[in-house]
């Protein structure tokens, strides 16, 4: 597995964000007046493929899981190329665009800062020239400079974004569009093209100066000339840079998620218990992450896993309490365990049945683009009581739901939950769900009895274990490409 495993996930690339193309004079007027290692000592491929006895105590993984979840983990475009980051946090890091008041100000002081008159030239006239030219071309250097780190700023960080962030970038420049018609493609080829104008301009009122018959003259093309750059900016960038400057606003907020860490994210309809059972599992109090374009955010939880690397086996021991982990003594990592991790527990917002062809709004995007981008295994949510208080998450649709994600996500991390089970569930509904199941295992849990806490536990570590797997293995890809 491990050769496969290595050569697939190093072949994986980034999405390129596409370079705008500019074409003739007369679209660009048109177009004017419309705008991230967690590193450890990673398992050797022998590791990966041992078979190993379960025990009630602790995960061990077996091969064929491993096996499973790398092979989906490479199909999932959560890795690249380049080096691991620890996170996605590359939003944050896109250029920090000013206002365009400040911009203007700047730009207006930049030449009268930096171009002085040369009294060694003892010709009036060709002083006049020298100093309106420079004067002229400074300030137009001052102006569009700005504007094009902008635009080459922002397009090479996009390249550069993790492919979840990809997509909450486009989601949430969607949702402005829908706000104000907004797109940032749109905004960066505003701000590209008047960059074009102001330079253009800015040379011609250069030339002028520099070639003025008279000082007069070439004073009057210095004055002239600066006006008419400040009106180009005023007319042509000075909305798009605004427009920018709320977009970078939004798209900066956008909380960062770790990569190098082990996850585990809960699926289902609205209303089926998920959140009840983050807060339950969590080792501390869940967070939660909200993005620029919903109310509605991701919760996080966290539970503390305790690894062992002996004789290069991977296991992982998990407190039967989640109250115990903080009370466990530090010297048992120096012995029997190799260290321990936070891992993550997501709740994803719900997701609906919709007839083939139907666009899913925004949070079902954001549920299905982390199941696909980030290292998680899938724990999938059901209320079949026929209680779940929401139209869209009937019994029927839960189970058609079920039937359609696995079949996107056929060999991820996998295990089914059916939750509130001490509601009772509708007729006919378990056996549906098993009939769907085919033999395969499933927890019946009630979060209010008690019932099914341990082995939803165990299950969760089981998931763990096999994501750090692939971590592991993508780790050992990194150090090679690195050298």
């Amino acid at each position: 597995m491990s050769s496969l495993l290595l050569s697939s996930v190093a072949a994986l690339t980034r999405q390129q964000y596409p370079a705008s193309k500019f074409s003739s004079p007369a679209k660009s007027a048109l177009l004017m007046t419309s705008r991230r290692t967690r590193r450890t000592t990673s398992p050797s491929s022998t590791t990966i493929n041992r078979l190993f006895t379960p025990s009630s105590t602790t995960l061990n993984l077996l091969s064929s899981s491993s096996d499973a979840a790398a092979s989906e983990v490479t199909r999932s475009n959560f890795s690249t190329s380049t080096k691991l980051s620890p996170n996605t946090g590359g939003l944050r890091k896109l250029p920090v665009v000013k206002s365009p008041v400040e911009l203007l100000n700047r730009a207006e002081k930049t030449p009268k800062r930096l171009v002085k008159n040369d009294t060694t030239i003892k010709n009036i006239r060709a002083r006049s020239q020298k100093h309106g030219a420079e004067y002229l071309n400074a300030l137009t250097q001052a102006l569009c400079i700005p504007l094009r780190d902008i635009v080459d700023g922002y397009r090479r960080e996009f390249r550069r974004l993790h492919p979840f962030e990809q997509v909450v970038a486009d989601l949430t420049v969607r949702a402005r569009q829908r706000k104000d018609g907004v797109t940032l493609e749109s905004v960066l080829l505003e701000i590209h093209e008047a960059r074009k104008l102001i330079l253009e301009a800015g040379k011609d009122w250069v030339y002028r100066a520099k070639h003025a018959e008279t000082a007069r003259e070439a004073t009057r093309f210095t004055k002239d000339g600066t006006d008419r750059l400040l009106e180009l900016f005023r007319e042509f960038a000075f909305e798009p840079v605004a427009s920018m400057v709320d977009l970078q606003r939004s798209l900066r907020s956008a909380p960062a998620v770790q990569l190098n860490t082990p996850a585990v994210v809960l699926v289902g309809a609205p209303n089926v218990g998920k959140s009840s059972i983050v807060r339950y599992i969590s080792s501390a109090t869940p967070e939660v992450n909200n993005y620029p374009f919903t109310t509605r955010g991701m919760t996080l939880g966290h539970v503390e896993v305790f690894w062992s690397d002996q004789n290069e086996i991977a296991r992982a021991v998990v407190p039967d309490d989640k109250r115990k982990a903080k009370d466990v003594s530090p010297d048992i990592l120096k012995g029997k365990y190799a260290y321990s991790q936070l891992c993550q527990v997501m709740d994803s917002p719900g997701v609906l049945v919709r007839p083939e062809g139907e666009k899913r709004n925004e949070m079902e995007e954001l549920t299905l683009a982390a199941m696909k981008h980030l290292p998680t295994a899938v724990m999938y949510v059901m209320d079949l009581s026929g209680q779940a208080g929401d139209k869209c998450s009937s019994v029927a649709d839960q189970l058609q739901l079920r039937r359609e994600i696995r079949k996107q996500f056929p060999r991820r991390p996998w295990i089914d939950v059916v939750s509130k089970i001490d509601l009772g569930t509708a007729d006919g509904a378990i056996e549906e769900l098993e009939i769907i199941l085919e033999g395969a295992p499933y927890i019946r849990l009630s979060i209010h009895e008690g019932q099914g806490i341990d082995e939803l536990r165990t299950e969760v570590l089981r998931m763990l274990g096999q994501v750090r797997v692939v971590l592991d293995a993508m780790a050992v890809v990194d150090d090679r490409s690195a050298r």
